[in-house]
């Protein structure tokens, strides 16, 4: 009986281990880098429409690295903030930097920011920018594969909202892997010096 007991116990312990370590690769389900170090399962396809009213998908951005920022063109700061940001480090680096990456904003509010809109928005920080929208589908879905949060908040009418979302750069590699990742805040000159260690 005390042998049948230990034994019960034994497996119970040998089942908890294995589903601690599926949940654990669940989780993490990334790719081997080159320091043997794993990489999160962040970033996948995507379609969208860019701000010229075009389809394109994550395959349009191959060869080149995808600086990609997720927000909505009535973010009345951490948006605009960013995206400053990121034109500021790409003006620094130069045009011959710049072929290699493209930086790219993706709206979390489909409703309000229509091509029409993303263009006029991303115009007013530089011409490199790739604003892009789609439905409320597609965008679920993108903003999944990148492990976007976002909540609408109301406003004092239904076209009022605002939309409460995380703020993070991600770094998606010419395969479109995902590389590093910026924080919100992050300055100019660190933006720089991150993007010159990680692109080259």
């Amino acid at each position: 009986m005390r042998f049948s007991r230990t034994l019960i116990a034994l497996v119970g312990v040998i089942v908890i281990a294995f589903v601690v370590v599926g949940v654990r690769i669940v989780v993490w389900s990334g790719q081997a880098t080159d320091s043997g170090k794993a990489t999160p399962a962040i970033g996948g396809p995507f379609t969208l429409i860019d701000q010229t009213g075009k389809t394109v998908s994550d395959r349009d951005f191959r060869n080149r690295y995808m600086l990609i920022f997720f927000g909505y063109t009535y973010c009345p700061d951490v948006c605009p903030t960013t995206l400053s940001t990121v034109s500021g480090a790409l003006d620094k680096l130069g045009p011959n930097f710049t072929k290699k990456v493209v930086p790219i904003f993706i709206t979390i509010d489909p409703e309000r920011d229509t091509p029409a809109v993303m263009k006029s928005y991303v115009e007013a920080f530089g011409p490199t920018i790739q604003g892009l929208s789609g439905s409320p589908e597609q965008i679920a879905k993108v903003a999944k594969e990148f492990k976007v949060y976002a909540a609408k908040v109301k406003g004092d009418s239904p076209d009022s909202y605002t939309v409460d979302h995380s703020a993070i750069l991600y770094l998606m590699g010419p395969d479109g892997r995902f590389v590093a990742h910026f924080t919100h805040g992050i300055s100019v000159d660190d933006l720089v010096a991150g993007l010159k260690k990680h692109i080259g």
